[in-house]
């Protein structure tokens, strides 16, 4: 089966015309696949997911065929357990080889009922001590494993060659 776009925005499949996408409100849509469809988010504020864990925040600013993606006014918000903080970033040029997810936000509806905003300072303090209670974990867990005889690879050694 052949899909494609023709010149009057209609879709074909094999020749016979098909309708776009209709969103709710009855409007036609059109359909973009892959990269090309964040050229509908220009100037709009997007939230990446990056494949090392951390989550930016800023204003989609220019992207090219391989999803390279500049963000401006960019944040990156970090997690810990019930609370949250934000670390100005700036104008941030992330690899498309390394987004994992990528959408727009829209902070008017969302709700940030369970988590609290705490400082810089105070995120990057909470952090720091869960990564090292992670890791007191992993070692434990390693020396359990030793001790039986059995090999051990914690998930976080093998995502660095993962990709």
């Amino acid at each position: 089966q052949h899909y494609y776009i023709t010149n009057n925005l209609r879709c074909e499949v094999n020749g016979r015309k098909m309708s776009n996408l209709v969103d709710d409100l009855g409007q036609e849509m059109l359909y973009l696949p892959g990269t090309a469809a964040l050229v509908q988010d220009i100037d709009k504020r997007m939230m990446v997911v990056l494949r090392d864990g951390r989550t930016l925040i800023g204003f989609l600013r220019s992207l090219d065929q391989f999803a390279n993606l500049l963000l401006t006014q960019t944040i990156e918000r970090i997690h810990v357990r019930d609370k949250y903080g934000d670390i100005d970033r700036g104008v941030f040029l992330i690899r498309g080889e390394n987004v994992v997810l990528c959408g727009e936000v829209d902070f008017q509806n969302s709700q940030f009922k369970n988590l609290i905003q705490v400082s810089q300072e105070e995120i990057l303090t909470i952090q720091a001590e869960e990564l090292k209670e992670k890791e007191e974990k992993q070692k434990i867990l390693k020396k359990a494993f030793q001790e039986r005889g059995v090999p051990y690879y914690s998930i976080d050694s093998m995502a660095d060659d993962a990709f």
